[in-house]
């Protein structure tokens, strides 16, 4: 998300643009096919401080989230316009060892065992102050792969519904090493983001009462599954 900032024309050409070119191919081929595509909450912004559901206005407050946000509304343009079965899963953030180090998440894991292993000093992040609905990937693709299955597409927001900050991720994950985040994490304002979502929250009862998806691990699991590599 951050990238998209330095990027907004590849991260809108690539998203909104790859999204519409797929659509296009699907509407002219008219071959039965099911389309599954992979949204964001980032599309919600800030949602007045209250967690989203699939009824919330989209507030994108990054190029990432205006990006997903459109190709969500092509999604939902060409299921009505077209019949297309296509459908989009609003994610929440879902983690697992196989994020890029780009990513803030996985920064902070490398960077707890670079300092664990003597390879490192100190750990430079921005905003620590920011909360996100973070989740274990491979219960999203699950997910996924349930929404494929249904009669009829429809749009779920795929979430944990529980909130952490930042903050409280790095202090887990030092944790993990058996070191203290605050002798080794430094804030660096050229990490700040031109416009930050500070709180976001979800709300995913809808797709665990029509579907029966719920997720079941916790932010420390999460974390400890990062640090030791573990996938499933």
């Amino acid at each position: 998300m951050g990238l998209s900032f330095e990027q907004p024309v590849e991260c809108m050409e690539s998203i909104a643009g790859g999204c519409l070119n797929v659509l296009e191919v699907i509407r002219f081929l008219n071959l039965p096919t099911r389309l599954f595509n992979a949204g964001s909450s980032e599309c919600f912004g800030e949602a007045a401080g209250k967690p989203a559901d699939e009824s919330t206005a989209m507030q994108p407050r990054s190029p990432y989230g205006v990006a997903k946000a459109t190709a969500y509304w092509q999604i939902a343009n060409y299921r009505i316009a077209y019949g297309l079965w296509a459908c989009t899963g609003i994610l929440a953030n879902h983690e697992s060892p196989l994020r890029q180090s780009r990513f803030v998440t996985q920064k902070i894991i490398r960077g707890v065992q670079l300092i664990k292993e003597g390879k490192l000093d100190r750990l430079e992040l921005g905003n620590l102050e920011i909360w996100r609905d973070w989740g274990w990937a491979p219960e999203y693709v699950r997910a996924m792969n349930m929404m494929l299955q249904t009669n009829k597409p429809q749009d779920y927001l795929i979430s944990s519904g529980e909130t952490s900050s930042l903050k409280e991720f790095v202090q887990v994950a030092f944790e993990m090493a058996g070191l203290k985040a605050e002798d080794h994490v430094h804030t660096q304002g050229s990490l700040m983001r031109p416009s930050d979502l500070r709180y976001s929250a979800m709300n995913p009862a809808r797709i665990y009462k029509e579907l029966g998806w719920r997720s079941k691990t916790k932010l420390r699991e999460i974390i400890g599954k990062m640090y030791n590599d573990i996938l499933f």
